[in-house]
């Protein structure tokens, strides 16, 4: 393997951390940016793992005030080249559960509708 890899161990109080591992033929540490609606985010700390070589620890603090309603998704790409090394999505909001529950109630009445022409085939056709 000789790309670097970033590697998601957790998401624990607001605080996203995985691990980066960057394979000996890479020359340089890659310096992460997080970018929320292609904007850069600030709080993100990279530190060397002193029992594993090439393994780094990231940790990036997800700010408050941009949890909302609805999907946010964070990406952290290698600044010099632009790679996408890992995301975080996050979907909150009472918005977001109305239409799960929408959802719901249209599949529980597609399936009573089923289960009564499934029950109507039966009778027709003497099948139990």
């Amino acid at each position: 393997m000789d790309e670097v890899t970033l590697v998601k161990t957790r998401l624990q109080a607001g605080i996203w951390e995985g691990e980066l591992h960057v394979p000996d033929v890479v020359a340089t540490l890659p310096e992460i940016e997080v970018t929320y609606l292609d904007q850069p985010v600030q709080g993100h700390t990279l530190s060397e793992d002193t029992e594993r070589d090439g393994v780094w620890f990231f940790r990036f603090a997800v700010p408050a005030e941009l949890i909302n309603d609805g999907v946010q998704t964070f990406v952290m790409t290698d600044r010099a080249t632009g790679q996408v090394l890992n995301s975080l999505s996050m979907i909150a909001g009472e918005g977001l559960s109305e239409d799960i529950r929408a959802e719901m109630d249209l599949l529980r009445q597609e399936l009573d509708l089923l289960k009564r022409a499934f029950r109507r085939h039966c009778l027709e056709t003497g099948t139990n």
